[in-house]
């Protein structure tokens, strides 16, 4: 029986990749289920069938309404990757105006191991929210990943997000 993951993707470029990050988390033993924020599931668009069935899962992007019943198995952990500054930040304020945040503002105070690994340029990371987000973040128990353990913000308009390091991020989740 497989761990099943919750892989939360922002609108961070990254995320037109975002089937590679599941793949790669599928392979490393993950029953991987996959939380867009709204933004993000726009850029899926009609493909997000081809997420569903490489997950075999619902893609999820908003909150259940009453009375439904939850469409995904309970989470074992919770990787946030790409995390786009304007989550980061959102998060780091308390703000869970998304599914996306909602479960991971939920799941670190519920003992379920949260990793979040950012993806934005260094002209975004210099905004003095981003250090007290991370800090914040990381005060809850949230891995958040940059350095040589994650990444780190690239120069503005350099970024390459089909080279995001999926495995670095789901590395982390192993020693969850």
């Amino acid at each position: 029986m497989s761990r099943v993951l919750y892989l939360i993707a922002c609108a961070a470029g990254p995320t037109q990749f975002v089937d590679a990050g599941v793949r790669r988390a599928q392979a490393a033993g993950w029953d991987t289920c996959l939380i867009l924020t709204p933004s993000a599931a726009t850029w899926w668009g009609e493909r997000i069938g081809e997420l569903e069935e490489l997950t075999g899962h619902v893609v999820r992007a908003q909150y259940k309404l009453p009375g439904e019943s939850d469409s995904l198995p309970k989470a074992d952990a919770m990787l946030v990757a790409p995390l786009s500054s304007t989550s980061l930040n959102k998060w780091g304020a308390g703000v869970a105006d998304t599914l996306a945040l909602g479960l991971v503002s939920e799941g670190v105070h519920m003992g379920v191991p949260v990793a979040a690994m950012p993806y934005f340029n260094q002209a975004q990371g210099a905004q003095p929210a981003v250090s007290r987000s991370i800090a914040a973040l990381r005060e809850q128990g949230v891995r958040y990943l940059d350095g040589p353990d994650g990444y780190d913000p690239h120069p503005p308009k350099q970024g390459n997000p089909q080279a995001f390091p999926w495995d670095r991020a789901l590395a982390a989740l192993a020693t969850a």
